[in-house]
């Protein structure tokens, strides 16, 4: 079975830490892993609960589309002003109208390294996947973080102990969606 794992990153900044942790992930999939990075959330337009309606705009179908043919999702968000990015907010609000993420496996790496670890945005992110009822795996939701020295000029992270425990989370994942898939298989 190959794993279809889709890469969520809350920064839409130049040289973000977040995104360069998602983009070391998708480097480093196993082969049985298909990891593949959402680049659309600058196309979302604003959250507004009238338009959550068909026909959404088609940066909402897209992601609605990526999130349903996915098995797991991966976040990685920064923390502005102790919250989530408004840009990520809009995302995730955009989740709620569907059932995409509805007992999905999600997890996150907050790849903070300021003093605050970006709790707030965390506690945020977790309040939110709650509500849509994601399957949040706890195993996967850790802490890694990510100076700007240890990004190298292809925006992958370069440190080795970084890429270790990236590569422990894909395990964790991985692991997480066999187990699952186990578990709904068919009775013996």
């Amino acid at each position: 079975m190959t794993l279809r794992l889709l890469l969520v990153s809350g920064s839409l900044r130049d040289g973000s830490t977040n995104t360069a942790l998602l983009r070391t992930a998708q480097a480093m999939a196993p082969d049985d892993v298909r990891a593949y990075l959402h680049e659309g959330v600058q196309l979302l337009p604003h959250f507004n609960p009238d338009d959550d309606a068909d026909p959404l705009p088609l940066p909402v179908v897209d992601l609605r589309a990526r999130i349903a043919g996915s098995d797991i999702v991966l976040f990685s968000t920064p923390e502005y002003a102790g919250a989530l990015p408004g840009s990520f907010k809009n995302l995730l609000d955009w989740t709620v109208g569907g059932i995409e993420l509805y007992r999905k496996p999600v997890a996150w790496v907050n790849a903070s390294a300021s003093p605050t670890n970006a709790a707030d945005a965390h506690e945020s992110l977790r309040k939110v996947l709650g509500y849509v009822g994601a399957d949040l795996v706890e195993a996967a939701c850790v802490h890694i973080p990510v100076p700007r020295s240890t990004i190298g000029p292809d925006g992958l992270v370069e440190d080795r102990p970084i890429r270790t425990q990236v590569a422990a989370v894909l395990r964790t994942i991985a692991n997480h969606v066999a187990r699952q898939s186990d578990d709904t298989g068919p009775a013996t």
